[in-house]
This record gives structure tokens, C-alpha cells and sequence, in this order.
């Protein structure tokens, strides 16, 4: 079996999983398009040309295709479908070395979404008989079938791509993908995944996702490729091409509350509203490499920023800054503690560090309420509430990274979550700056923190003529 619309068809194999074959027929157009499959038929012509803003069907073999689609609109599920008919029905042993295993790669969100593609494919496995006899192993990330082929679940991290021969590289959610250790992980891990694929001439990398905001792979993929012919192929369709059983009224009602991110999940439209807020180039810029730590030295003056947490759900963590002879803003330490701990010992821990610096008073956000301050107070530390809040505190760390203004330490963590703030436009102009989806930014906060109180004592350090009698009396401190 060559022809994956043959076996969605057929009732021996995964045609029992269709039982309203029109809800899916955009999705055959797709797949038609996806394995060079002709499109005769004039609607399905209609649908791809759409869908694709091409004139004509592919005319050569497409080795990457980007989807970008609304929510339920069955993604997850066409993707294990792929999964399973490539690693049964392609014949992939010509390509592959005595002994050598050809390896399917899911990358999934995180470990929750990499269970549910997980579950989808064992599903069609088990679901058809011929199928079924062919699973030799199944763990909770991986099935072996007796083909030498296996299917991975894997969760988007670049590390753990590397070194293996991949036959297919299918990418769930991909304008989402995050990683707490690095600031690019959708392009690491393509950059991973392509030369994996560079060896078998049949393999194709496949990513789709919901849209988010105008940056990363995705939206990339998307300007470069779109309504043009090769061997990439980009599809962009809403939730009602692909799902036209969904309920209207829910994404009515989606439209009335919040137009901007409707938009996004059932239109499949990049948000107007979010950007990236910091390009990892910037960042990089000012990340000086292989420093980690910078210990006191005498004659500076310290500044320290934390953002506290009750060691459940956020973690705990503390920058420290000073300034140079030349007026560049230093980032001497960070520190973090992820939960679960005990607050009153990463205080006294933190304390410490802060004392090393010679630091007595610190700054914090207004939403820990009293008990840092009666914590660090124990240990002779005074914390004040600090004027702004994380968006102010983003806003005016911008224009200090982004002319140079400020040496940051070589902190993968800290320099991810820079890299994944995004900037929501609010009316009346007030933007938001705020961490990605399902990320954090607690480091990110006290850099900003800290770098922020450094800035302003230098301000309030600056004198100003009040008339041009240069002599002291003529001279005061202004504080804005």
C-alpha cells in the first residue's frame, strides 16, 4: 500500500477511523498534495488552491511541509496517522545499513501533548489487525515495529534529536515550542532534525501548529514559502476548512470576547498584537561568553533585585548588578531556586550572596506581600518595594540591551527566557511584556530588576548647570 488515501478508504485498514468521510476531505486534499497524489477533483482543487496559493498540485517530491491551521482541526490526529502509515507502508530497508533501525521523530509541546500523540497512534495500531502484528515493543515514548522501523515521541528539546537516521520528522505545535535552555529551540531543533533526514532520499520533515505571534520557524516557513511551487509546501487554512463540524457559535462567541486571539485559534491569522519583545540576536550581543559569575570588587556599589516565591509553583530567584568605571551596567550574579524548597532557606541562602556584595537593601515586586520583607529582615537584609512593575522594569531594560549598555552573564535559563518575552499591544498603548506560553520569566524579572536600579542611580548621580556660573553653587542634583 503506496497510497495513504487508498487506506484511509479501505475498511481493513484506517478506513473504520473515518466514519464521516467528509469531515475530513480538506485533510485529503492535504495528504494528497503532501504525497504527490493527484487533485482532479474541481472542489478539492478549490480547497488547495486556498489553502496554498498555488495554481498547481506539486510536480516534485516534497521534502518539508508547514501547516498552519485552527484549533480542533484535527492536527494531532493526521499527524499520528502519518506517523503510522510511513512507518508501515513506506519500504524505507534499501536506505538503511545492516542492523540499522530508521527512526520516526514526534516532537511534541512538552510531555503532556507527546502523551496524547502518543495514545492517538498506539490507538490506529491497535485499531486495525494487520497493523497490530506488527508492533514488537511499546514503552511509554516509543513503539518497535518488526520493519526495523520505530516511531519516538520526543518533547522539543535539540539535544536529544541529534545523531540518530530519521526516515520522518513530524512537529506538533511548533510556534510553540519552548525550552528552558535555549533561545532559539524551534530553529535548533530543525537545524538538528534536517541533517538526521539528509541521508534518505524518501524522508520529509513535516511541522504544523496553530499560529502565535510574527516570529520563529513557523512564521518563517510561511513568508518564505507560501504560495510558491518546490519542495516546500505550506498550508494555512482555519479550523472550518479543516473541521467543518465545528461548532460556530463557539468560535462566535471566541470572536466577541477576544478578537485578536480568535483570530489566531480558529482563522489560523498570526497575531497582530504579539511580537517578540527581545531578538535573541540582541541578546547574544551582550551575553559575554563562558562568564558565569563576577565576585565582589572593592569600590563599586551593588545593586540586588529578587522575585520571591512560596516554593510551590514559581521559583525563587535573586540578580545582583553594579555599574563600571564607564558607566556599563554589570550583571555580577544570578541565582534560582526552583520550587519545591523551603522559602526560609533559600532567604537566608540568598542573604548571604547578598551580603557578599555588601548589598543591605534590596528590591522586590508587590505580589509576595509581607513575608519576604519579615524573612530577609531576620537576616539584616531590608527589602522595598520596587516602582515598577515586570512590564515597566521590561520596557526599560530595552533600550539598555539593545545599545549595549549592559554585560549579562553566560546564563542558558536566563538568556531563554529573555529570548521568550513577547510584547502584547494593549489599547490606549500600554503594552504588556510577558513571558511565552507556559514558559517563566522569573530570572528574566530580576535581571531587569536589577539593571533597572542601577540605571536610576546613575540618573539621580547626574548634576546640571542651572545657569552658566560654573561654580558650586551653581550646581544641583535633580532626581526625575
Amino acid at each position: 500500500m503506496n497510497d495513504i488515501i487508498e487506506a484511509m478508504e479501505d475498511k481493513n485498514l484506517f478506513g473504520s477511523l473515518f466514519k464521516d468521510p467528509a469531515t475530513w476531505a480538506a485533510w485529503r486534499v492535504y495528504l494528497r498534495a503532501l504525497f504527490m497524489i493527484p487533485i482532479d477533483d474541481k472542489a478539492d482543487l478549490k480547497v488547495f488552491r486556498e489553502c496554498t496559493g498555488l495554481k498547481k498540485p506539486p510536480k516534485q517530491r516534497i521534502r518539508e511541509s508547514f501547516l498552519i491551521c485552527g484549533r480542533r482541526s484535527g492536527k494531532s490526529f493526521i499527524l499520528s496517522l502519518a506517523a503510522v502509515f510511513l512507518a508501515c507502508f513506506k519500504e524505507w530497508q534499501a536506505y538503511l545499513g545492516p542492523g540499522e533501525t530508521g527512526r520516526i521523530f514526534i516532537v511534541a509541546v512538552d510531555r503532556r501533548q507527546a502523551t496524547v500523540i502518543k495514545n492517538y497512534i498506539s490507538g490506529i495500531l491497535a485499531a486495525v489487525p494487520m497493523l497490530r502484528t506488527l508492533v514488537e515493543n511499546e514503552t511509554s515514548d516509543s513503539i518497535r515495529l518488526k520493519n526495523k522501523v520505530c516511531i519516538e515521541i520526543k518533547t522539543a528539546n535539540f539535544r536529544g534529536l541529534r545523531g540518530f537516521t530519521l526516515l520522518a520528522a513530524l512537529l506538533d505545535e511548533l510556534a510553540y515550542f519552548y525550552s528552558e535552555n535555549s533561545a532559539s529551540p524551534d530553529r535548533e531543533i530543525m537545524a538538528s532534525l534536517r541533517p538526521a533526514l539528509a541521508t534518505i532520499p524518501e524522508s520529509i520533515l513535516v511541522g504544523l501548529s496553530s499560529p502565535y505571534s510574527r516570529s520563529g520557524v513557523l512564521y518563517q516557513q510561511h513568508q518564505a514559502y507560501f504560495g510558491k511551487p518546490g519542495s516546500t509546501l505550506i498550508w494555512k487554512a482555519p479550523t472550518v476548512v479543516m473541521n467543518p463540524t465545528i461548532d460556530r457559535e463557539l468560535i462566535k462567541r471566541a470572536m466577541a470576547d477576544d478578537r485578536e486571539a480568535a483570530l489566531s485559534d480558529w482563522e489560523s491569522e498570526w497575531r497582530q498584537d504579539i511580537s517578540s519583545f527581545l531578538p535573541v540576536e540582541t541578546i547574544q550581543n551582550v551575553v559575554i561568553p563562558g562568564r558565569f559569575e563576577i565576585p565582589y570588587i572593592d569600590g563599586r556599589r551593588f545593586f540586588g533585585h529578587i522575585d520571591p516565591s512560596g516554593g510551590r509553583g514559581d521559583s525563587f530567584c535573586l540578580a545582583v548588578t553594579s555599574r563600571d568605571p564607564n558607566g556599563k551596567i554589570i550583571l555580577h550574579a544570578v541565582r534560582e531556586r526552583k520550587p519545591p524548597f523551603q522559602p526560609e532557606g533559600v532567604v537566608a541562602e540568598f542573604a548571604t550572596t547578598l551580603k557578599a556584595y555588601k548589598i543591605t537593601t534590596v528590591e522586590s515586586d508587590a505580589y509576595a506581600g509581607t513575608w519576604p520583607v519579615e524573612q530577609f529582615a531576620k537576616q539584616g537584609i531590608t527589602v522595598k518595594m520596587c516602582d515598577k512593575n515586570s512590564s515597566e522594569l521590561y520596557l526599560e531594560l530595552l533600550p539598555i540591551v539593545s545599545q549595549g549598555s549592559v554585560e549579562v552573564l553566560d546564563h542558558k535559563r536566563l538568556i531563554s527566557q529573555l529570548a521568550g518575552l513577547t510584547r502584547r499591544t494593549r489599547p490606549g498603548g500600554h503594552d504588556q511584556i510577558t513571558h511565552f506560553p507556559g514558559s517563566h520569566d522569573d530570572l528574566a524579572v530580576v535581571l531587569a530588576g536589577a539593571v533597572y536600579q542601577a540605571s536610576r542611580k546613575q540618573i539621580e548621580r547626574h548634576f546640571y548647570f542651572l545657569n552658566d556660573d560654573p561654580n558650586p553653587g551653581g550646581w544641583v542634583r535633580r532626581f526625575p
